[in-house]
């Protein structure tokens, strides 16, 4: 497997601990090619430190953030893996995670597949010990500390490379790129994998001053872009609720009904019968109450 990444430049000591952090543990998984893509400040010195490849050039978009067409198109062109890993980098992987994709892998899904789980969001204020034990303690500060974060998209996406060769010029570090991974591969019939309850992924909280205002990146007009790019509304409500199955104990098996699942089911349904209504009516009769508070003014602000 190839896991892909665009960190940031490791010039503000947070940011530099937290994607070191995230690095090692891809690189303790053992049978992993790590590419780190852009030319930001300290990332190649930090590439060749941890035993990464560096490719600095990615195309950016007007703002000069990376974009995940470049990203994927350099990953397929300077790989040779059978399958292919985006990931943000400032995830924690456990060897849950390569244990989850080579069960995949062993299944056999022909028309091609998506694995994504939910993270842990969790505060790591200091550089990660990898001695002896750091799995165990890991998990226990995930379970005594940390939060499970709700199923919004996903922080990493594993799939066959000969997957999502017409991505987007989405920006990365933006909304609406990952909701519409999971749209576009609901709409090719690939299998919607949510690996769960077989993995722990560890996202170690932080504010936003890398972005202009230092606001959440839902409101940055990229996000904007990527909306666009993504089709409109209806593409970027995809999360991980949309999963045709869940990996358990090396099994696919299909999702538990739950609540949520049960409205995003209703919803889903309402879109195809009342598909002939505008946009912004059909927002209103289709849309579950489940969102939080800003999802809806961000969502609203962009009807118009």
């Amino acid at each position: 497997m190839t896991l892909f990444s665009a960190p940031k430049g490791f010039s503000d000591p947070d940011i530099a601990r937290s994607q070191r952090n995230a690095i090692e543990s891809w690189r303790r998984l053992g049978d992993v090619d790590i590419l780190l893509l852009g030319d930001e400040v300290g990332l190649a010195t930090a590439a060749r430190e941890m035993g990464a490849r560096h490719l600095p050039n990615v195309s950016r978009n007007p703002s000069g953030v990376p974009l995940i067409s470049s990203m994927f198109q350099l990953a397929r062109e300077s790989s040779h893996s059978q399958f292919l890993a985006i990931i943000n980098a400032d995830i924690i992987l456990t060897p849950d995670f390569l244990r989850a994709a080579k069960q995949l892998s062993s299944l056999k899904l022909d028309k091609g597949f998506v694995l994504v789980s939910q993270r842990w969001d969790l505060d790591v204020r200091e550089a990660m010990d990898y001695s002896n034990g750091w799995e165990e303690r890991l998990r226990l500060a995930a379970d005594t500390q940390g939060r499970l974060h709700r199923p919004m998209g996903s922080d990493f996406f594993v799939f066959p490379r000969d997957c999502y060769r017409d991505v987007p010029d989405f920006t990365i570090g933006r909304a609406g790129w990952d909701n519409w991974m999971i749209y576009k591969a609901r709409q090719e019939g690939w299998a919607v994998i949510d690996g769960t309850p077989s993995m722990l992924i560890v996202h170690q909280n932080h504010d936003y001053r890398h972005l202009p205002g230092a606001k959440p990146h839902y409101d940055h007009p990229d996000t904007l872009v990527n909306m666009r790019l993504a089709g409109g509304q209806a593409a970027i409500r995809y999360t991980i609720l949309d999963a045709t199955h869940v990996l358990v104990h090396g099994r696919r098996v299909r999702p538990r009904w739950t609540r949520e699942r049960f409205t995003r089911g209703v919803e889903l349904l309402l879109r195809r019968v009342l598909f002939f209504l505008p946009e912004n009516m059909l927002e209103s009769v289709a849309r579950p109450r489940r969102w939080s508070k800003r999802f809806k003014r961000f969502f609203g602000k962009t009807d118009s």
